[in-house]
């Protein structure tokens, strides 16, 4: 892997203090920066050392080796990273062609030993080994495989030597820092609200995954978040990040993440040492905020839009968006404002919202979506489905083309009916698409224009009340 700013690393790694237990930063596109203590007992000359703790995932190029005390001098001639972890497979194939030992336990008979012949391991054809026991041949095991002595040249687990080359001795704690995959890390959310009114509940959550090949005991974990640059084979991918802040614990707890500014990032620590053990997802809950004021929008887009869009100067189909469909949209909104107990930077992540049934105090899954990373005091609108007891219907009323004057004539009529018991607002969206000069010539209801080619009714329906929002849109090319 390269690194369009070569510094970025060697930032991330003075900004962690040196301590005796692992220190990792860890961004959320599968990789993290680790930083370890290795000691180093180095001769005057030329001497080799090794680290047989490493993780299976580490990119080589990206090792750092050095005395953070800047006291030790010394060269790194040669650095080796070995990867092919000792299997029964692998050692199958490095007796190749040799006899060795199974040892053969059956119920009811005594322990015995033969020796057989491997012909052939099948670790890199993925096939069946082959066994000579006995001048036959079989395409199994015979027993428990007894290898000999591995020596020198094949590891239990992933390994990293030097040969260094030092002026003079020296025996000191090194600093060991490297990037690696196979981390990554996320936000959730959950919601909790009353079977009825707007006041809810929110809880969010990082969620850890270690697929690193390696346990990383009582570690400092720092997690990242901003615009950095990496270059993956065989295109570049930009890994995105937010800010985020942890929101205010109780007086007699410590905040569980704290945030602070780091170069151009931010960098966001956990307030206790944990364990990252190999293949664990591990999940610190990060904010936490009660009485969170969050409305229910129901949002009826009644026009069925899809493929092209052409204005009728230039042949457009004259019978596009005249389809409709009859579900209203239910959004959940509200404000991540500090007045809102709220007002903290939200990262991107899953939001799953629930509601306490009243009858019995359980909570029932009522929805999920997802959020972009979120500023503070910025809106946030989630859709989490369609509403059962509102309908609308949608259909044009009168369509007419001036080719000569350059001009067209389209009529709605949207009728919306309210099937609860409880009197609701119906938020009608109108896409105007045909051209960009337009002009409403006749309305039921007032509107809002959103935007260049979208206009909004908001219809207030009592409980079983129907309305009925007509218009006439003309346009202009």
């Amino acid at each position: 892997m390269k690194y369009k700013n070569p510094l970025l690393l060697l930032l991330l790694i003075t900004a962690m203090p040196l301590n005796a237990e692992p220190a990792l930063t860890v961004y959320n596109q599968n990789f993290a920066v680790v930083r370890e203590t290795v000691p180093l007992d180095l001769k005057a000359g030329v001497s080799e050392s090794r680290y047989s703790d490493m993780v299976s995932q580490l990119e080589p190029d990206s090792v750092i080796l050095r005395d953070p005390s800047g006291k030790a001098k010394f060269q790194i001639l040669e650095q080796n990273y070995r990867n092919d972890r000792v299997t029964q497979a692998l050692l199958l194939s490095l007796f190749e062609g040799k006899s060795i030992d199974f040892f053969i336990k059956e119920p009811n008979k005594p322990d015995a030993t033969v020796q057989g012949k491997i012909i052939r391991s099948g670790y890199k054809t993925n096939t069946q080994p082959v066994i000579e026991v006995n001048g036959k041949l079989q395409f199994s095991l015979p027993g428990l495989p007894i290898f000999p002595s591995l020596g020198d040249d094949t590891v239990l687990n992933p390994t990293l030597t030097w040969k260094i080359e030092s002026p003079a001795a020296a025996k000191f704690d090194a600093e060991l820092a490297y990037v690696t995959g196979g981390f990554t890390w996320e936000a959730d959310y959950n919601i909790v609200s009353p079977e009825k009114g707007n006041v809810v509940d929110l809880v969010g959550w990082v969620t850890i995954k270690n697929q690193s090949g390696k346990t990383f005991k009582d570690a400092r974990v720092k997690l990242m978040a901003g615009e950095v640059n990496k270059i993956e084979p065989p295109e570049p991918q930009r890994l995105r990040g937010f800010a985020m802040k942890a929101m205010a614990a109780p007086a007699d707890m410590a905040a569980p993440v704290s945030e602070k500014a780091f170069d151009e990032f931010h960098l966001y620590s956990l307030a206790n040492k944990t364990t990252l053990r190999d293949q664990e997802t591990k999940q610190v809950e990060f904010v936490r905020a009660t009485a969170v004021k969050m409305e229910r929008v129901y949002v009826y887009d009644g026009a069925q839009l899809g493929g092209w869009r052409v204005g009728m100067a230039y042949g457009g189909d004259p019978g596009y968006g005249a389809e409709s469909n009859k579900k209203v949209s239910v959004y959940r909104e509200f404000k991540n404002s500090q007045e809102n107990n709220l007002g903290v930077p939200l990262p991107k992540g899953r939001v799953r919202f629930y509601t306490q049934d009243n009858a019995d105090q359980s909570l029932q899954f009522v929805g999920e979506n997802s959020i972009d990373h979120t500023p503070k005091d910025e809106l946030v609108r989630l859709y989490t489905g369609d509403s059962f007891d509102l309908v609308g219907e949608r259909k044009r009323t009168d369509f007419k083309v001036n080719e000569s004057n350059h001009s067209a004539s389209e009529s709605f009529e949207v009728k919306l009916r309210n099937r609860k018991k409880e009197p609701v607002e119906i938020r009608v969206v109108e896409h105007l698409f045909r051209w960009a000069n337009w002009v409403i010539k006749e309305k039921s209801h007032p509107f809002e224009k959103k935007d260049a080619q979208t206009i909004e009714f908001r219809v207030p329906l009592k409980p079983d009340q129907e309305q009925t929002v007509t218009y006439t849109v003309n346009y202009s090319w």
